[in-house]
């Protein structure tokens, strides 16, 4: 009976049912005053959100706006503000200039924020756990960025601090997560487990790198959104299994590396199908733990 409703809703995915009904519940939800913000986020923790609502969706979650739809000018006229005296601040410092990418511009602002900015960006956005941090950034801008302009980077600013206020909250478990990635690793494939262990690859790998960046830089950005919407949820757990399955999916390759530089070279060139197949088998398999109902804050 698994098998035959995995391939049901499989197929209902692949001819477009299952996304049509989906949409269908989030706009129902959306149209609710006040959101309810719980039922939003067992939404998100249980589908794909459709692309067309997600950047609002986000900033509900993440608590850029109110649930209450009469405050939104309000909040983010505030919100514009706060972001064009953070951005003068830094520039009026020459800590950055016109000239800086956005995106790390606007991470740096969340520094700022954070009053972690030193005067030597450049060797400050450098350091780890900051440096996957900022790949972050610039995934969300190349994710958000499409019809570019001065009011949707205001959007792109708060939506990146809430995911990396998210990420600050669970840096204390990285070290955990990393041990549950080679529990889970020895249960779903001992072989390939073994095989890392053989070569002293699976305890040297960039799990901190990982999980600070939620897999930006090795998910394609077409792709990865999917996972961030879990972690929009505050549910990090599920970085656990995107690194199992990138893993898996790449052992036939993997299984011939001989040391660590070849195992990374694989997997820092993932591409944007295989990308699609690991966020789906990653969302699917974390599903099947429990973990969809489970938030964690």
């Amino acid at each position: 009976m698994t098998d035959e409703r995995n391939f049901r809703s499989s197929y209902y995915e692949k001819v477009g049912f299952r996304s049509v009904e989906e949409k269908k519940s989030l706009e129902i939800l959306l149209k609710e005053r006040p959101l309810d913000k719980g039922k939003l986020k067992q939404f998100c923790l249980r589908f794909t959100v459709p692309a067309i609502h997600r950047n609002f969706l986000w900033k509900i979650l993440l608590g850029v706006i109110p649930v209450h739809e009469d405050s939104h000018d309000f909040v983010m006229k505030q919100r514009k503000n706060e972001f064009e005296d953070l951005k003068s601040a830094l520039i009026s410092a020459q800590i950055m200039d016109v000239t800086t990418k956005p995106s790390q511009m606007f991470f740096t602002m969340w520094l700022l924020r954070n009053k972690r900015t030193k005067l030597d960006m450049n060797t400050q956005i450098d350091i780890p756990p900051f440096r996957s941090m900022n790949k972050m950034a610039k995934s969300l801008w190349n994710v958000m960025s499409i019809d570019y302009d001065n009011e949707k980077s205001v959007d792109i600013y708060w939506v990146l601090c809430g995911f990396l206020d998210h990420i600050q909250k669970f840096q204390k478990d990285v070290d955990r997560l990393k041990e549950c990635t080679c529990i889970v690793l020895e249960r779903e494939d001992l072989e390939l487990y073994n095989h890392l262990v053989e070569i002293d690859a699976l305890k040297f790998l960039p799990y901190e790198t990982w999980f600070h960046s939620c897999f930006a830089d090795i998910i394609s950005d077409g792709s990865i959104t999917k996972i961030w919407d879990k972690i929009a949820v505050g549910a990090y757990k599920i970085l656990v299994f995107v690194a199992i399955v990138i893993l898996t999916t790449l052992r036939r390759f993997l299984l011939k590396c001989s040391k660590l530089d070849n195992v990374l070279d694989i997997i820092q060139n993932i591409t944007e199908e295989t990308s699609e197949l690991i966020v789906n088998k990653a969302i699917e398999l974390w599903q099947q733990s429990g973990s969809n109902v489970v938030q964690n804050t």
